[in-house]
């Protein structure tokens, strides 16, 4: 079998299985992480502080510039779910970083919401990757222009 064979048997499970209000939590999630990317934006305080503290400070200006348009990009085409999967693949790697580089640093602590925050969101978005956007989502209106996206 080949990839694309298998990538549309999962499409069409994940479309045939995607509840309605899965779309929901998918549009909480896309505005959750557009306003983490204000949030970060705005907060410039603590992104020069940790570009002072880095030994490659061009790198961490291109990854603070990465995060802050993955999360302010990405959010919004994950809320209104235009090419979500890839939106969500482009979220991944910042949501791996926090979970296991720089939020852990705090420590397990139920004090510790960022943490906990970024691993939810990171398990909200591996089962989006496999999921889809679902019925409320652009990419539904663009693969079935039929006007059956209400039904």
């Amino acid at each position: 079998m080949n990839l694309t064979h298998d990538m549309h048997r999962v499409e069409h499970w994940a479309d045939t299985h995607h509840p309605i209000w899965l779309d929901f939590i998918r549009i909480g999630l896309g505005i959750f992480l557009l306003m983490k990317g204000i949030m970060f934006v705005q907060n410039t305080d603590a992104l020069f502080s940790i570009m002072q503290k880095s030994q490659f400070p061009w790198v961490s200006i291109g990854l603070a510039h990465y995060v802050a348009f993955a999360h302010l990009v990405g959010g919004l085409f994950i809320a209104i779910g235009l090419i979500t999967r890839v939106a969500i693949l482009f979220q991944i790697p910042i949501l791996l970083g926090a979970v296991f580089f720089i939020n852990p640093e705090h420590g397990f602590y139920s004090e510790n919401t960022e943490l906990w925050s970024s691993i939810i969101v990171l398990i909200v978005l591996i089962a989006f990757l496999i999921f889809g956007s679902g019925r409320f989502s652009v990419d539904h209106l663009i693969r079935k222009p039929k006007r059956d996206w209400l039904y």
